[in-house]
This record gives structure tokens, C-alpha cells and sequence, in this order.
């Protein structure tokens, strides 16, 4: 194995990890919001993807074109689960966590029943766009040109909300619901309002997510499973309720998974990525930026 050999695969994870990061972004902040976890969060990723697949397919829009209005959608479609759906679970005078679990996941369950229902079970892919197929060299390393716009997709939706929660007043009011949801009633502040927005922002950054893998991978009804499953560890390894442990935990995934691949067969590229999170559970079970 060279040197060379070795950089092309630790840059190919870095650029996945960054796509795995937007992903886990948008449950963490669910999570850390509300501590509710979001078990249909890859169904939102299979939506987003849809969206996608559809507004290539009926009006010729590149899914590059197409990410904030996809964006916009999931924005509108998470907001509307939470006041729909979530809001009544939250409302449980027992076992609320148990209910809570099992919303989201019959939620998930019928996603993806609806899907193979109205979209088939077929495979499907987006074969004509401006980056498909395309790649760059930099410094002889080989970037797949559409990995490389998710990273700075990735990148620029994260310091988006960073900015949208540190200097916006509803950002702070944000913030200060997390810290304290009961308090910030007492100043006025519908909590219900912060938690639809809450979830609109983690199903809008898995819009955008969803919009730049749906040019490189295929579209089927259960394609959001396996993401979902590197998104929980990707939190769970960032520390839960960490808006940034997640988006680096995300990198930190796409690196481990490059290297196992370079050690291991491809297919078990994610024994890698789950033996770091056990190492880090048994050494840091709040996990590597968590506080709680």
C-alpha cells in the first residue's frame, strides 16, 4: 500500500465523513432540543432524496439547483411531523420516553411503507447531472466532484446554523429552550414554536444532505437505513446534545471507515467505525464533546 494510495482514501472519507457530519447535525439538534430521538431520521434522508429524484425527473432541476428547495421542503415536512405528530407523544403522563421511541419509529415504518407502496421498491438514480461522473486533482489526489460540493455543502450549512444560534435572537431563544424549556415560558417564549423550528432545521439540513447523495447513490425506500444507523453512532460518538460533537464526530466516522477499508474488505468497512464507538462508551460514555 503507498503513500499515495493511502491519502486518496483518507481524502475520500474526509469528504464522506463531512456528508455523514450534515447528516447527524440535524438529530442532534433534535435530540438536544427536546431529548427525543428521531428514529425516522433516515426516512427524512429517503424523502429528501425523493424530492430530489422527482424535481430532476418532472422539471430538469440538478439536484445542486434543487438542495435549498429541497431544503425548504424537509424544513416544512419536519415542522409539520412535530406539530402533527411529536407535540401529542410529548404530551404522555407515562413512559414518555417509550412513547416518544415508538412514535418515531412507527413513523419510520410507514415512511417507508408509503414509499415502496406509491415509489416501488425499484432502484433508482439521478444518471445525467452537472457533477456526476466528474472528478478533480489536487496534488494528485482524485476528488469525486460531487463529494467534494457535499463537503462544502456540509461545511457552509454548518457554519449557517452556527451563526443562526449564536447571533439571531431566535437562535438564543433556541438555545435557551434546550438549556431550560420551562423556564423560557415564564419570559413569554411558545416553546411549541421553538420545537417546530427545531425540527423544521434538523429535517432542512437532512434536506440538503439528501439532495447531493441523491447524485451518487441509488434511491430506493430503504436507503436512509444505513445512514440512519452511522448518524446515531456519529451522535452518540460526538456526544448527545452537541451540535458540533456531531458534525466532527461525522469526520471522525469517514476517516475510521476509509482506513478499515484499507485493512479489511470493503464490506466490513463499519466494523471500524463501531469499534471506536465502543472504545469511546467504555472510556467517555457522555461521549467526545458531550456534557451530559
Amino acid at each position: 500500500m503507498t503513500t499515495a494510495t493511502i491519502i486518496q482514501s483518507l481524502a475520500s472519507g474526509l469528504l464522506m465523513g463531512l456528508l455523514y457530519g450534515l447528516v447527524a447535525v440535524g438529530l442532534a439538534l433534535i435530540f438536544g432540543l427536546m431529548d427525543v430521538t428521531n428514529f425516522a431520521h433516515g426516512e427524512f434522508l429517503m424523502l429528501a432524496m425523493y424530492i430530489t429524484f422527482f424535481l430532476f425527473a418532472f422539471f430538469a432541476i440538478d439536484p445542486i439547483l434543487a438542495a435549498p428547495l429541497v431544503g425548504a421542503a424537509m424544513f416544512l415536512f419536519g415542522a409539520v411531523i412535530y406539530l402533527l405528530v411529536v407535540r401529542f407523544a410529548m404530551r404522555a403522563k407515562a413512559n414518555i420516553g417509550m412513547v416518544q421511541i415508538f412514535t418515531t419509529f412507527g413513523l419510520a415504518i410507514l415512511m417507508r411503507g408509503l414509499a415502496q407502496y406509491f415509489f416501488t421498491p425499484d432502484y433508482r438514480s439521478i444518471n445525467v447531472s452537472w457533477l456526476g461522473g466528474r472528478t478533480i486533482e489536487i496534488g494528485g489526489v482524485f476528488l469525486p466532484v460531487p463529494q467534494l460540493v457535499g463537503a462544502l455543502v456540509s461545511i457552509a450549512a454548518f457554519g449557517a446554523l452556527y451563526f443562526f444560534m449564536k447571533k439571531t435572537d431566535f437562535g438564543r431563544a433556541l438555545e435557551a429552550t434546550r438549556e431550560d424549556a420551562g423556564a423560557v415560558a415564564l419570559v413569554g417564549i411558545d416553546k411549541n414554536k421553538v420545537f417546530a423550528l427545531g425540527w423544521g432545521l434538523g429535517s432542512a439540513l437532512i434536506g440538503l444532505a439528501g439532495a447531493v447523495m441523491a447524485i451518487f447513490f441509488y434511491i430506493y425506500p430503504d436507503v436512509g437505513a444505513s445512514f440512519a444507523l452511522i448518524a446515531y453512532v456519529t451522535v452518540a460518538l460526538g456526544g448527545f446534545g452537541s451540535v458540533f460533537g456531531a458534525f466532527a464526530g461525522g469526520i471522525i466516522v469517514g476517516l475510521v471507515e476509509a482506513t478499515t477499508a484499507m485493512i479489511l474488505p470493503p464490506s466490513l468497512k463499519s466494523i471500524g467505525i463501531y469499534a471506536v464507538y465502543l472504545l469511546v462508551v467504555f472510556i467517555r460514555p457522555r461521549g467526545l464533546f458531550g456534557s451530559i
